[in-house]
């Protein structure tokens, strides 16, 4: 009787203990929550496929290239003609200068060479022809836009001007240029060559 109600005991407890355990256990999936599952979708995501060029493309991609290949070629070459062409414009510029200044020049050496023909001839005539000689160089440099240099009387310039010696005088004020040595010239702004002079200072 004793083992009877022990066996029935613990029939009991193991019921009450199964129950405890359901009441804990998550309810069941509601069908109208929306929520579907997919268990037989894989982990991972297989790679797409890309599909590999067709010779058509290729062929394309080929024109193209060589179609940029020879575009570049052509430019190319008519940049170096145009570099070219430029250079001997240039040179060729620089030539006919030099020929313009040189035709100047020729009546002036003419008339330099008649003088000496004539060297001869009275001191006062000889001397007149040489005055006459050097004004008409002075007007062929003044068509070639070549200036004689400012000098005697002026304030000393060093950037026109090279003083040769310092002198004490009060014929001009200080600092000023006392005689030309050699005139300077210029072309436009640019300095040919700075006139050699003396400068004074005052008198102590």
């Amino acid at each position: 009787m004793g083992k009877t109600n022990g066996h029935a005991e613990d029939i009991r407890v193991e019921d009450k203990r199964q129950r405890s355990d359901m009441e804990h256990e998550l309810p069941p999936a509601d069908p109208g929550d929306g929520f579907e599952e997919n268990a037989g979708e894989p982990e991972s995501q297989s790679a797409p496929v890309v599909e590999s060029p067709s010779e058509a493309e290729i062929k394309k991609l080929r024109e193209e290239r060589d179609l940029l290949f020879d575009r570049l070629a052509r430019l190319q070459a008519e940049f170096d003609n145009y570099r070219k062409r430029a250079a001997k414009e240039n040179s060729d510029f620089r030539d006919y200068a030099v020929a313009d200044a040189a035709r100047a020049l020729l009546p002036v050496i003419d008339n330099l060479a008649l003088a000496l023909r004539n060297a001869s001839a009275k001191p006062d005539d000889l001397r007149k022809g040489v005055e006459l000689i050097h004004k008409q160089l002075q007007d062929t440099l003044q068509k070639l836009n070549i200036q004689q240099v400012p000098a005697k009387g002026v304030p000393f310039d060093p950037r026109v001007h090279e003083a040769i010696e310092m002198v004490e005088s009060s014929e001009v004020p200080d600092h000023h240029v006392l005689e030309e040595l050699q005139p300077g010239y210029r072309m436009k702004d640019r300095l040919l060559r700075p006139a050699m002079v003396k400068v004074a200072t005052s008198k102590k």
